[in-house]
């Protein structure tokens, strides 16, 4: 089988915005979640920042969500924005590596970011006297280095299988930004094996989270429904209700697109699932 080139020749983009009247409606909206995000985030960012009252375990992994959402959705919306804009769905090898590494590297430092913030609450809830303990300033630092480091570990194994694999035939990937499963299937090999390290370090990044966030959250709000003060319990519902949110717009759209074989998966299904956790969570 014919070989090319692949450090020379461009990849395509098929994109998610149809060139009509829907797609341009679409194409507002998401410019609209775009800045939406970015000054939420910032401000979010800004105030942990500026306020020392917020110099707190808590706040300090929110500031570090906040950080990983702004150029979460930053890696996939401008590029999106401009093939729309100019016609130009192309982006160069090395650019498809490069955004696919970011992608990896901040989709894998988020899903430990949310384990790490239930973790944060339920020790809160649940244990309030040992919270100075068990939550201080060097624990939330290990939290949060350890989650950037296991991120960008994890990301740079799949860019860098990505990248040395040789491709033929069409070079257009069916997705508005380079994910690594989209662009194996214009792979010249069998990457069965890649497909299960792709099973086994979804299970790892998002199932096995989102289990310890479930248990978490079923333990605090057990502990909050014996909460005598309405006041407690409101204020408690409200902080776990709002990251249940987060968690199930990220986690459950990503895990059930990456953990399914191939020959179940539809590139229009994973496009749309996408759109949840790449541009709708990071406005949250």
């Amino acid at each position: 089988m014919e070989k090319y080139n692949q450090t020379s020749t461009d990849f395509t983009l098929v994109g998610l915005l149809p060139p009509s009247r829907i797609g341009l409606f679409l194409f507002i909206i998401i410019i609209l979640i775009f800045l939406m995000a970015l000054i939420g985030n910032l401000s979010m960012i800004l105030l942990i920042i500026l306020d020392t009252r917020l110099h707190i375990p808590m706040y300090f992994l929110l500031s570090q969500l906040s950080l990983v959402d702004l150029n979460y959705i930053s890696t996939i919306v401008p590029k999106m924005v401009s093939n729309f804009l100019f016609g130009n769905k192309s982006i160069s090898f090395i650019g498809c590596g490069i955004q696919s590494f970011f992608f990896l590297t901040l989709a894998g430092a988020e899903a430990l970011l949310l384990a790490s913030m239930a973790y944060d609450r339920y020790v809160a809830i649940c244990f309030p006297l040992h919270y100075p303990i068990r939550m201080s300033k060097s624990m939330c630092a290990l939290m949060i280095t350890g989650s950037w480091i296991m991120g960008s570990i994890n990301s740079c194994a799949h860019t860098a299988y990505a990248l040395h694999i040789p491709y033929c035939g069409s070079r257009a990937i069916n997705h508005f930004f380079c994910d690594v499963p989209a662009m194996l299937t214009l792979a010249c090999m069998d990457t069965w094996i890649y497909e299960y390290t792709v099973f086994v370090s979804t299970t790892l990044f998002l199932v096995c989270p989102f289990i310890g966030i479930t248990c978490s959250y079923g333990r605090v709000l057990l502990t909050v429904y014996h909460m005598p003060s309405s006041e407690g319990k409101k204020k408690a519902y409200s902080t776990c209700s709002t990251h249940l949110t987060v968690v199930t717009f990220y986690y459950v759209p990503f895990a059930y697109t990456y953990l399914r074989p191939r020959s179940f998966r539809s590139p229009t299904e994973d496009k749309v699932l996408a759109v949840f956790y790449t541009i709708i969570t990071p406005m949250k």
